[in-house]
């Protein structure tokens, strides 16, 4: 066979491939992008280790209501969380970035993670493509996150984005800084995980709405919320 036909006929193999996992590519893209069902998980939460089945710089903790939806993260993007909660725990040791939070940031009450890539660079290349999907999943629109996510920092946010850090925040009920949120939605990834005990009155039909806040993940500072420097042995 000629060089000219058997160029030929590996165009023709390639092009016949490329349509043959057309469907499949398709479907993938469609999940990656489907919005996924959330549930509202009551009761008392706890600020607990980072597990080691998800990168993370060491002593790194977060509210344990948020371990599944990381560890779902962790499956299907290459991550590695720089920061979660960020303050004081029982025995007076301080975890977490000191003072680099802004006032109010739902780092304070561990429903917030900084994201970077697993061999991350200061310089926006190839290592960051993953988390910038992952950014676009939680955020398709410009300060418009899809749920559970309160707020995500990325591309057009200040001190966010690519070559910097990804951020993202949950949901929750009004809790002051460093205090524990009294229900926090979540993506219900593996709903036969019950990190928290149902609440004795009914449950409401739709997800309570959580407290508005200017951008930043910032919130707002009221009543309610357990203790962090209480719950957090």
């Amino acid at each position: 066979m000629s060089h000219r036909l058997r160029a030929r006929a590996w165009t023709r193999f390639l092009a016949v491939f490329a349509a043959s996992l057309a469907p499949l590519l398709a479907i993938c893209a469609y999940a990656e992008a489907a919005p996924l069902p959330t549930r509202i998980v009551y009761g008392t939460g706890k600020i607990v280790p980072i597990p080691a089945s998800i990168p993370h710089a060491e002593g790194d903790m977060v509210d344990q209501r948020i371990v599944p939806n990381l560890r779902w993260i962790a499956k299907r993007y290459p991550i590695y969380i720089t920061d979660g909660y960020s303050g004081p725990l029982p025995n007076g040791e301080h975890v977490g970035c000191n003072g680099c939070h802004v006032k109010g940031s739902d780092h304070y009450n561990g429903l917030a993670v900084d994201i970077v890539p697993t061999d991350p660079s200061s310089t926006c290349d190839a290592n960051w493509a993953p988390i910038t999907r992952l950014a676009l999943w939680a955020e398709p629109v410009q300060e418009q996150p899809r749920p559970p996510f309160r707020w995500v920092g990325y591309d057009g946010d200040a001190g966010h984005g690519c070559g910097n850090h990804l951020h993202l925040s949950w949901n929750h009920a009004s809790a002051p800084m460093f205090q524990l949120a009294e229900w926090v939605e979540v993506l219900a990834v593996n709903p036969a995980v019950k990190p928290g005990a149902a609440p004795k009155k009914k449950k409401p039909r739709s997800a309570p709405r959580a407290p508005a806040g200017p951008p930043g993940g910032i919130s707002q500072v009221t009543t309610g919320g357990v203790s962090a420097r209480l719950a957090g042995d």
